[in-house]
């Protein structure tokens, strides 16, 4: 167990969340058993701001969404209140009070948002933008097109290298071929080349040897 003689500080880590509530480990820096610099004691609830902005479905297709909203384990702990934002009006609350709801979309883009309440208290809110259906399918051509034209690149780009490397390649095995056939040529001219560099150094020699006497 832990030695109850020694001074224990208590040191809290990180919270899960951002917003909304999360939960955060309660570390022990000292007393722990045997060498441990730390231990963990307990895990306790943590809070960060109510709003947390925009929030990411769970899944979402061309024709439903599925939409979370914010809470920790147990679920049936909290209060669950879905809205409907409609610009310049008051928000239509739903009848959904569950954590997750689904929608279809609509022919125009709809905004909805969960806020989740404990004891009458907002603890937590996020928003969901559910898009059109004719938004979406155009979304989705667009991220065709755009990953059509990064492949085409792609392609472009290693058809470029393979035939570069062709070229390269055929280059080194005609140059190769060249010299194999035409080695004596090769080899009188750089023996010829050798020779008259020793000749020159050979006179070069001679010269200074001529100007020391």
């Amino acid at each position: 167990g832990l030695n109850a003689s020694v001074s224990r500080e208590v040191e809290f880590g990180v919270c899960t969340v951002t917003c909304g509530i999360g939960i955060r480990e309660v570390l022990l820096t000292s007393g722990c058993p045997r060498t441990e610099a730390k231990c963990i004691v307990r895990v306790e609830e943590c809070r960060g701001p109510v709003d947390c902005g925009w929030g990411i479905p769970i899944s979402e297709g061309l024709a439903c969404v599925k939409m979370p909203c914010i809470y920790i384990p147990p679920e049936n702990r909290f209060k669950y209140v879905w809205k409907m934002i409609i610009p310049n009006k008051t928000a239509h609350i739903l009848p959904n009070d569950l954590a997750i709801m689904d929608v279809c979309r609509d022919t125009r883009l709809v905004t909805f948002q969960c806020e989740t309440e404990e004891n009458g208290s907002i603890i937590a809110s996020v928003k969901y933008a559910v898009y059109a259906t004719t938004e979406m399918q155009t979304k989705k051509s667009k991220r065709i097109e755009t990953e059509q034209s990064k492949r085409t690149t792609t392609d472009a780009i290693l058809v470029f290298c393979l035939v570069t490397g062709v070229i390269v390649t055929a280059g080194v095995i005609f140059a190769v071929i060249f010299m194999i056939l035409h080695w004596a040529v090769i080899k009188s001219i750089w023996e010829s080349k050798s020779g008259q560099g020793n000749q020159d150094k050979k006179l070069a020699k001679e010269r200074l040897l001529h100007n020391m006497e």
